[in-house]
């Protein structure tokens, strides 16, 4: 026995217990997105003496490191110190906000010497899941009472509101559905489930009849002018021209690409890529890239090599024997799912335009690392899904 929060049971694990269908999985997608940002950033211009591309392969090699890792380390033991982990969160988001300044009119990134910029919204994502499956284990028997899920949703407001007023919408929306998910993982009632889902509907149009009011006085106040501008573009497009630019763009490149592509790194004057018609192509608009140079075949394998790795996770968190485990490994898959299909959605125009990247995919250090991170926590819950017993106090 161990503390107020341990567990009752061998920690012994078998090699073949290792989910190395996941790990196939996540290594051939990180290897696509290596070849993809290479190309999508072989004409930049860059100030600094590692290329973008270096730092992808870095950040891969890192991020396969810090998932195996945590793989071997016994979740469990996480979630116990899981309030340090929110704790350190909720600091580094409350000092990029409001003690750095702003880059493109956003407050998200520190700088850290001989590293580069790290983005803490991201480690946001795993830092209250783990907080959240704690706070689920504890409420396991109430958690169909109303002040309990008060309760949930106040834990889980400080991340998501400093989130929000960076701002970065994308981030915080990921977040909600990744709460959101955690307790249908947890196996709360469907009275609830089927209760919020009727309350959505007059949610949902009174939010469409802000939209078209002339000045939107109730949305002005929750998102920025920027934000409201692609809401209206993507409902108006023949009246916002300049903010559909690059989504329209976007769909034009995938098509482009038909069955097999125009080929990774090509020179074609043709291509959208090397006519600078989109920007951030590298993060937010990596799927055009890999639309238009590896094709239709290209994009339906990364499509489904992120719903394998979504699959393997959900798996896990099926056959884990506590809740605990099963909120982990749910979550990470929910978390990389909800992400990769509005970073999707958004490329092909089927959602508006919000920013966010392409789960091992698209550029960013701290996006990569936040993703390897999530997958090792559901490889650790994996790796122990065999063991029958397992008793929390």
């Amino acid at each position: 026995m161990a503390g107020k929060f341990g567990y009752l049971n061998e920690t012994k694990f078998r090699a073949r217990d290792i989910n190395f269908r996941l790990i196939f999985y996540v290594i051939l997608l990180s290897t696509i997105g290596v070849f993809v940002v290479h190309s999508a950033t072989s004409n930049e211009v860059t100030q600094t003496i590692v290329s973008t591309t270096v730092k992808q392969i870095v950040g891969v090699g890192m991020g396969l490191a810090v998932m195996l890792i945590l793989a071997f380390i016994d979740y469990r033991k996480l979630v116990k110190y899981s309030w340090v982990f929110l704790l350190v969160s909720i600091a580094s988001l409350v000092y990029v906000r409001f003690f750095t300044r702003a880059i493109y009119g956003a407050h998200r990134w520190i700088y850290v010497p001989f590293f580069g910029t790290i983005q803490p919204s991201e480690f946001s994502k795993p830092a209250l899941l783990l907080f959240l499956a704690f706070v689920l284990y504890k409420m396991k028997d109430r958690i169909n009472k109303v002040y309990m899920l008060l309760l949930y949703f106040a834990v889980a407001a400080p991340v998501l509101v400093l989130v929000l007023m960076e701002p970065d919408l994308s981030t915080s929306i990921v977040l909600t559905l990744m709460i959101i998910s955690l307790l249908y993982l947890a196996d709360i009632s469907y009275k609830w489930i089927v209760g919020v889902m009727i309350a959505m509907i007059p949610l949902v149009g009174l939010f469409f009849f802000a939209v078209y009011q002339e000045g939107q006085p109730i949305l002005w106040k929750l998102f920025e002018e920027h934000q409201i501008a692609r809401i209206n573009a993507y409902f108006f497009p023949e009246l916002y021209p300049a903010n559909v630019y690059q989504q329209n763009n976007s769909v034009m490149a995938i098509g482009s690409g038909g069955l097999f592509g125009k080929g990774l790194n090509t020179s074609s004057l043709e291509s959208v890529k090397n006519g600078q018609f989109l920007s951030e192509e590298q993060c937010d608009f990596i799927f055009a890239v890999v639309g238009e140079e590896l094709g239709f075949i290209g994009a339906v394998v990364v499509i489904i090599l992120i719903l394998l790795i979504v699959f393997e996770c959900f798996r896990m968190a099926r056959k884990c024997q506590d809740v605990v485990g099963k909120v982990i490994a749910g979550g990470a898959g929910a978390a990389i799912g909800f992400q990769s299909f509005i970073n999707i959605a958004v490329a092909l125009l089927l959602i508006p335009n919000t920013g966010i990247p392409l789960p091992f995919v698209s550029a960013g250090m701290s996006s990569l690392l936040s993703s390897f991170i999530l997958l090792g926590l559901s490889l650790s819950v994996g790796l122990r899904g065999r063991l029958k017993k397992r008793v929390f106090y």
